[in-house]
């Protein structure tokens, strides 16, 4: 994850953050972040005899199995998502180049020249905007009739439930905040779900430190969710900043009920 609390954390008990394998030494062992990397860079580590932990999310990587059968069975893949961010980069990093062809808007699909249009399959970010993806999706399947797509959506159930919560929030608010960092793509999409439900003033703090309460000057109820990343204590400093300010009633919007537990990277099991 890249939440700038979490990695400040991380930082100050001695982790070191790189952007390039080639930046680690050999004798200290090195995390895969949870957006997922290229195949070629666990390739690389193995062949330099690194310790490595796939930190890989597990439904980052259901994305990956899913474009690595559709390659297999012989078609080439169409990726929703966002150019340049980690998760994209690690998916379409998985197949051979040209096997993946990325697509950000509705307008991107018409300028898709693929190899085959009856060969096709799509896959998509675990992080994108549910009713924006769904948009693109339905662009691809009226120009591409063929167009195979996966079982089960790749949107992130927790992205998923919170932007669901947010659309039930939204309209009831004066003003909403989501608690995430500016590089967090969930939390973005969070913003602009509310902005899209009719909240006037919604916006992305990274912690309570960084309210404008003067924007918030006259409003009566304020809505406050987070990215799937931003630890809970996060949560709990906003809420205890309003509480020094105002007379505050909170009440807890609960649209889903969350109960996926992941498993611990199998190189840690084995160690334990």
């Amino acid at each position: 994850m890249h939440n700038k609390f979490v990695v400040d954390g991380l930082r100050e008990k001695g982790a070191v953050f790189v952007e390039e394998l080639d930046e680690c030494p050999t004798d200290r062992p090195v995390i895969f972040s949870a957006h997922g990397v290229p195949k070629s860079v666990p390739a690389a580590a193995s062949e330099r005899r690194m310790i490595y932990v796939d930190a890989t999310c597990p439904l980052v990587s259901k994305v990956h199995i899913e474009a690595e059968r559709h390659h297999e069975n012989g078609l080439q893949m169409v990726m929703i998502g966002h150019a340049g961010h980690p998760e994209t980069i690690g998916t379409m990093g998985q197949l051979p180049e040209g096997e993946v062809l990325l697509v950000e808007t509705v307008e991107d699909v018409g300028t898709l020249t693929p190899r085959d249009p009856e060969q096709l399959a799509f896959i998509t970010q675990t992080t994108l905007s549910v009713d924006d993806t769904k948009d693109i999706v339905a662009a691809l399947r009226a120009r591409f009739p063929a167009i195979v797509g996966p079982h089960k959506e790749d949107i992130c159930y927790a992205t998923t439930n919170r932007q669901e919560a947010v659309k039930v929030i939204a309209p009831k608010v004066d003003a909403l905040l989501v608690i995430g960092s500016p590089n967090s793509s969930n939390s973005r999409r969070l913003v602009e779900v509310a902005r899209a439900r009719g909240c006037s003033y919604a916006q992305l703090v990274g912690n309570a430190t960084e309210i404008d309460w003067r924007a918030l000057d006259g409003i009566t109820t304020v809505g406050v969710t987070a990215g799937a990343s931003a630890p809970e204590i996060l949560v709990d400093e906003v809420v205890e900043a309003f509480r020094d300010r105002f007379d505050v009633a909170v009440e807890t919007v609960e649209t889903a009920r969350e109960s996926v537990e992941f498993k611990v990277p199998r190189v840690l099991r084995e160690d334990a």
